[in-house]
Parts: C-alpha cells; structure tokens; sequence
C-alpha cells in the first residue's frame, strides 16, 4: 500500500520525503487556505518536491467549469492529478478528462455505491473518508471493505485510496482490507514510525556503544563521531 501526505505545508512535505517512503501527495483547498501562499506557486512546488501523485482540487459544481479547471489543473506538472468531488457534475466531468487522458482523483465518497460510479467514469482513483465515516456512527471499515472487495471483483483499474485517516489503526486496517494507498495528515505519518520499545532499545544501544567505543579499537571515521 502506498503511503501519502494529507497536506500543502511544504516543510512536512520535504521531511515525509527525506524518509524516503512518501509516494504522493493529497490537497485540498482547505489546506491549501492554511499555507497563506499563492495557489499555482505552492502547488507547482509540492509537484516538484514529490515523484509520485498530487492531487489538487477543483473549485466549482458545474460540469463545463470542473473540465475547464481540471485542464489547467493537470498543465501544472505531469504528476499533477484533477481531484473532483463525488457529484453529478462530477461524474461527468471526470468522464471528460479521463478520456482527455487526464488522471482524476474522485473524492468526497462515503458509499459502495460511491465508488462503483466513480470507477465507472473512469476515475484514476476513488477516496472513501474514513475519519467522517466513522464521525456519523458509521462503520467506516466496512465501507472500505466493501469498495476494495467489489473493485477486485469487477476488475475496475481505480485505485482505492483511503482518506481522512486520524490515526495509525485507520492506516493498518487499510491494508489489510486491500487499500491501494493511505493518505493522512503528518502527525498520523510520524506516529506509525514511534513505538516505545524501538526508542528504548535504541537509546540502549547507544548508551552501550559510547562505553564500549573505546575498548574497540579503530573504527571508520563515521562512527568515531557517533
């Protein structure tokens, strides 16, 4: 399963990326509302910082509109993907582009049902929200569960991407139902990495090493400074 970024702060994107698993980036305008910075500026920067997939969003409910903002979405880079909301308009619009050869992102999808028409328009990938899900008393697992089964079942190529990720359990339980890819804010990103026990053998194994290191003759320069 594919692990990206649920953000547009540049600083998180670059260290995400320095760990060398990051594949891709989501945004939407509500994140991009918090960076304070020019749109095509920030977006076309996130695009460069990331090889893999940036979903950007589109801004308008009418078809003629989303097709237009997803052609000028998608000149940005050639990693750029169209995201658009999960509607009428939507569908629509995403028929359009996908048969442009431009890669959409459908999101906003609380439903099986959802999922099957947004991978009948032809969508790259399908967004399930599991965190809102879950918000309404809704067993947001099953839902995954349930689009991930009927996509392998039917053969559809879209992919499924898990969103509105609030912990680490949300990211585990997406993979093992068959989720392509997780997506989910930084906090969530850094806390599959902690564990206490990793942090305490660690800390041992350094207490251990720096009362050793000089019993142990030489060393490459690189670990005489550790």
């Amino acid at each position: 399963m594919k692990l990206f970024l649920d953000t547009a702060n540049l600083d998180e994107i670059r260290e995400a990326n320095r760990w060398g698993v990051l594949r891709g980036v989501t945004t939407n305008p509500s994140l991009v509302v918090k960076e304070h910075a020019q749109f095509l500026t920030l977006e076309k920067e996130i695009c460069s910082i990331v090889d893999g997939p940036v979903s950007i969003e589109t801004a308008a409910n009418d078809l003629d509109t989303l097709v237009a903002q997803g052609r000028e979405i998608a000149a940005i880079a050639d990693n750029a993907v169209v995201k658009i909301a999960c509607t009428p308009d939507g569908l629509g619009a995403t028929k359009k582009l996908t048969s442009e050869g431009i890669k959409v992102n459908m999101t906003l999808v609380f439903s099986a049902a959802q999922a099957i028409l947004a991978a009948e328009a032809g969508a790259y990938i399908v967004s399930p929200f599991l965190g809102r899900l879950d918000d309404i008393a809704t067993d947001s697992l099953q839902v995954l569960g349930e689009i991930c089964e009927i996509y392998d079942a039917q053969g559809y190529e879209t992919e499924v991407l898990a969103a509105s990720i609030r912990h680490p359990m949300h990211v585990v339980h997406a993979a093992r139902l068959g989720a392509d890819i997780a997506t989910m804010p930084f906090k969530v990103f850094q806390s599959l990495v902690k564990h206490p026990l990793t942090d305490r053998g660690f800390e041992k194994f350094m207490s251990d090493w720096r009362e050793a290191k000089p019993n142990l003759g030489e060393l490459p320069s690189s670990m005489q400074e550790a």
